[in-house]
């Protein structure tokens, strides 16, 4: 076998590593295939040339993987890959004293089985007891966990 093919079989097998080691998690195909055609490559080498060729393409082939490993991981790699945003938003609660037992509002999204209300002119979250509730559907608030108001369909009784 020639030492051109040997070399694209290391090539892609640390290509493949790569794609394993950054955008497919676990171990799967890809980071099986790699190590395998890494393996052949240098197995070839031996077989097909001398030894000193042989550790030649191995000492590179790990050399190599070590590089692309060091240079993956580097921080400024990620910089590029990674979400640069911050989540500044927080969870809108009610005045309780607002909001009571048996009042009755309007949804605003549909509750599946949790989404918006207005009761008493209050925008909350809103959960039913079970069932999916449509939008601009009356509700009467059954019970009231912190920031969160148990509903019921006003048709339902």
């Amino acid at each position: 076998m020639s030492l051109t093919v040997i070399i694209i079989l290391i090539a892609i097998g640390l290509f493949l590593l790569i794609v394993e080691l950054l955008i497919i998690p676990g171990i799967t195909v890809a980071g099986i295939g790699g190590l395998l055609l890494m393996i052949a490559g240098v197995y070839f080498a031996y077989k097909s040339h001398d030894n000193i060729t042989g550790n030649y393409v191995l000492l590179g082939s790990l050399s190599m993987s070590l590089f692309a490993v060091i240079l993956s991981l580097r921080t400024k790699t990620w910089r590029n890959v990674g979400l640069n945003s911050n989540s500044d938003s927080r969870v809108v609660s009610f005045e309780k004293e607002k909001i009571k037992i048996g009042d009755e509002g309007i949804t605003i999204t549909r509750l599946a089985p949790i989404g918006k209300a207005m009761i008493n002119d209050i925008i909350c979250e809103a959960k039913s007891h079970a069932e999916f509730v449509d939008e601009n559907t009356t509700i009467i608030v059954t019970k009231i966990n912190n920031n969160q108001v148990i509903v019921k369909p006003k048709n339902i009784e």
